[in-house]
């Protein structure tokens, strides 16, 4: 694809799930491979790595990356909700998930996961899934729409945004990022348009988390995922906004209260300065991980 995906946290988060030869991790956002090419040099010269991923896109560059390491990965197109299915009985040692997009698919225009670009109204994860953003905005009604903004987006803006969406459909569909950006740009006003962040910001984010349900998926693998983990097996979570960072934090106290789980981050890891300033997409990640201490299969 050409665009090389940086990926976050990387010693954070090996040292977190502590990689070992003769050990099983899963990647369950593979993503371009990033993560899991350091799991697997850290777990030479037999751990293996079970790759997840639902982007067919991110799973061809995931091939080629990890193609050196030949047997050691496996691969699988699938949303990491079903790893309690495919995966059966088995259990691993550790299971990394990282909930930001990638490079290539903030920057491929056609999968509309940006607003810096043109590009279609998709925002689809998984190309296989029918519906996309430009449904989402073309047909929701106004109080699902602000709705939308406002849980998945955190939009203080969402029902001028919202109503705005409506007026502007009625003329005709809203097809396009630019479209949409535009639209969004003329209902908050000026005085109001954030330096730091962009005025489109957390409606892209919102729409993109309910197309792909993200916010559901998420809270289903904190529910299940553990139960593949070993008695001292490790789950690491990295998140890039605060609902995500929040529903982690809570799925990880229920289940250190149960006696399931222990929680090795009191506060969420963040990344060093020097990685902010190399990789400005860093800058809102948070690291979380709990470390299995039970061996009791009861789901959360």
């Amino acid at each position: 694809m050409g665009l090389q995906h940086i990926p976050v946290m990387v010693e954070e988060a090996m040292g977190f799930l502590k990689c070992g030869s003769g050990c099983t991790y899963v990647d369950a956002t593979l993503g371009g491979g990033g993560h899991a090419s350091e799991i697997l040099r850290r777990a030479a010269p037999d751990g293996v790595v079970i790759g997840v991923e639902w982007d067919g896109d991110a799973l061809a560059e995931a091939e080629n990356t990890l193609l050196v390491f030949g047997e050691r990965v496996k691969i699988f197109r699938k949303n990491f909700i079903h790893l309690p299915d495919f995966m059966k009985a088995e259990s691993v040692d550790g299971i990394l998930l990282d909930l930001g997009l990638s490079s290539f698919q903030v920057e491929e225009k056609r999968r509309g996961f940006s607003f810096k670009g043109e590009g279609p109204l998709d925002m689809r994860m998984d190309q296989r899934m029918h519906q996309t953003a430009a449904d989402l905005v073309n047909r929701l009604s106004l109080g699902e729409l602000e709705y939308t903004l406002f849980h998945y987006g955190e939009e203080s803006w969402a029902k001028k945004i919202a109503k705005a969406i409506v007026y502007e459909r009625e003329k005709g569909p809203i097809e396009t990022t630019q479209a949409l950006r535009k639209i969004i740009y003329q209902a908050i006003p000026r005085r109001f348009h954030s330096r730091r962040i962009d005025p489109a910001t957390k409606t892209f984010q919102a729409l993109r988390i309910r197309v792909n349900d993200e916010l559901e998926n998420l809270r289903k693998i904190l529910g299940t995922g553990w139960v593949l983990l070993k008695k001292g097996g490790r789950m690491c979570v990295i998140s890039f906004h605060s609902i995500e960072d929040r529903m982690v934090k809570e799925a990880f106290r229920k289940l250190e209260k149960d006696g399931t789980m222990r929680i090795l981050t009191k506060k969420p890891v963040t990344p060093s300065e020097e990685e902010r300033d190399k990789n400005p997409r860093s800058r809102s990640a948070k690291l979380r991980c709990a470390e299995r201490v039970s061996a009791n299969t009861e789901e959360f």
